[in-house]
């Protein structure tokens, strides 16, 4: 199974936000505040791929991430891989997939953020070559929720 963008006609967006409820399933309880995923539905993400790069792994549905174009990065976000594929290269695969559009574009590094919470995630990011350039305090917080991390690729 290979990452791809998504094609021009897809419309499984139903399928795609229950991919990344059931991928984000673990973080319920766990970080705070809860993930934007719940501001979410299948409309929103048909519109966010608009204006990002959205790549999927299927069929059947297992693997996606929206990679955004900013001035300075390729920003990964939205990144889910089944639980029942996790283990199997999917993520990588996708972080490979970003490398290479981010190339392309002539972007000099990969970001993404994650939450303070997720220690597991920060040490996967790591292992890919990811490292913490800063952090994050959402509205009302009195505290860091996320850390930034990046990856050069020049």
């Amino acid at each position: 199974m290979t990452p791809r963008p998504a094609p021009a006609g897809f419309t499984d967006w139903p399928a795609l936000l229950d991919l990344l409820h059931v991928s984000f399933r673990y973080m319920e309880g766990l970080i705070d505040p809860p993930s934007s995923l719940h501001r979410l539905d299948a409309p929103g993400l048909a519109a966010k791929a608009r204006t990002e790069h959205l790549w999927i792994v299927d069929p059947p549905l297992v693997a996606c991430a929206y990679f955004r174009e900013t001035t300075e990065a390729l920003y990964i976000g939205k990144l889910a891989v089944h639980p029942k594929m996790q283990g199997q290269g999917l993520g990588r695969a996708l972080i490979l997939a970003a490398e290479k559009l981010a190339r392309d574009l002539g972007l000099p590094r990969l970001q993404l953020e994650t939450r303070i919470e997720l220690t597991d995630n920060h040490a996967v990011f790591a292992r890919l070559g990811f490292a913490k350039t800063g952090e994050k305090v959402h509205e009302g917080f009195d505290r860091p929720t996320s850390i930034t991390m990046e990856k050069p690729l020049f």
